[in-house]
């Protein structure tokens, strides 16, 4: 389906209610076949953008580009863009082969068409034993990939999605994921998808949209954005991290020291490293500290410290460990330990060495 695939960029795209900007000055770019996720806290802006290039909503400034073709004057019906929407929208009174061939008896598709692609459709939801029921005898579930199915069947440019999980129950949600981006894989499409999820984010996309206060924070990779955030609102976004506030000490080949508190550190930067002085912050994820009750952990930043929570989450441990030395307001740090692998009691009170290298963490930028 090479030929169904396309770019999409927007170009200071802006839309203002009055004095509010909804969405402020955001440019990206989504190469052909690409999975993007616009992901944001409630507020951010995400949806609105969506909303633009899908039609429904008129940009205050900048330009939505389709293969490099403006179409911010077009209106939606001749966008050609399929859209899925979090509460479903199936025509209760229609069976399911009957909203699946809607788009295409609206776009005047001759019968013999509609009947052979809404046979494609079923096949590739899965439903095609479901085709005669209504939607209120459909789960959760089956109701969304109907509404893929419909979304589909025309053969759109695009597909937007808006939070078509969020409805859905952990474990259902968890599967669809997968099977979303199956689908994607499959049928080759752009897809723009929108949620509030980190973990869908994460899963399911090939490039990563973060939206903050109608901005874009950063845009990349899933992987890209994890390792290496650039902002603290970022780094506290998309996961958990510990943040370490101090000031340069030191400048060293590879990197720099700092100290937090009455504690200095070893912090890796490749390029950039902040003068002795300067004040950093670094973000820390919890998975990447080591813990050891008897042996120290052999790495450069060491710590000790008193667990003083544990929380048994099945594949780990997650710990919070007052940190000595630390600043007051830092002491308290997240530590995550494979359970399978903890080797120690991780019982509160216990005092345990951290340790982390300097590549484990990152400088980010206070926002």
């Amino acid at each position: 389906m090479a030929e169904l695939q396309h770019s999409l960029a927007l170009d200071n795209l802006s839309k203002r209610y009055g004095e509010v900007a909804a969405v402020d000055g955001v440019s990206l770019s989504v190469q052909r076949g690409q999975f993007l996720t616009l992901l944001g806290p409630s507020g951010s802006g995400k949806t609105t953008v969506l909303m633009s290039i899908a039609g429904f909503v008129a940009p205050s400034g900048g330009e939505i580009l389709l293969d490099a073709r403006p179409i911010s004057h077009l209106p939606p019906e001749r966008r050609n863009f399929g859209m899925v929407f979090q509460g479903y929208a199936l025509f209760p009174h229609m069976t399911v082969a009957e909203n699946i061939a809607f788009p295409l008896r609206v776009r005047h598709r001759p019968e013999r068409e509609i009947q052979f692609r809404v046979g494609e459709m079923l096949e590739l939801v899965q439903l095609g034993n479901l085709a005669a029921r209504t939607p209120r005898q459909l789960s959760g579930g089956q109701q969304q990939r109907v509404a893929l199915a419909r979304a589909l069947a025309f053969e759109p440019a695009l597909l937007l999605l808006d939070e078509p999980l969020s409805a859905l129950d952990k474990k259902l949600r968890a599967d669809l994921q997968t099977e979303l981006k199956d689908l994607h894989r499959r049928v080759g499409l752009t897809f723009i998808y929108v949620t509030h999820d980190q973990d869908e984010a994460l899963s399911m996309s090939d490039q990563v949209a973060i939206m903050r206060d109608g901005r874009l924070a950063q845009f990349g990779t899933p992987e890209g954005l994890y390792e290496r955030p650039r902002t603290r609102f970022v780094a506290d976004f998309l996961g958990k991290s510990n943040f370490l506030h101090g000031r340069a000490v030191e400048r060293r080949e590879g990197g720099f020291a700092y100290e937090c508190g009455g504690v200095r550190l070893i912090q890796a930067q490749a390029a950039g490293a902040p003068a002795p002085g300067e004040p950093v912050t670094i973000a820390l994820r919890p998975e990447k500290i080591e813990v050891g009750s008897d042996v120290k952990p052999a790495t450069a930043n060491l710590l000790q410290g008193t667990i003083a929570d544990c929380t048994y989450l099945g594949t780990d441990f997650r710990l919070t460990i007052e940190a000595d030395g630390l600043p007051p307001g830092e002491r308290r740090m997240l530590v995550t330990v494979p359970a399978w692998r903890c080797h120690l009691v991780p019982e509160p009170g216990r005092r345990v060495f951290l340790g982390w290298e300097p590549e484990a963490s990152t400088l980010v930028v206070e926002d």
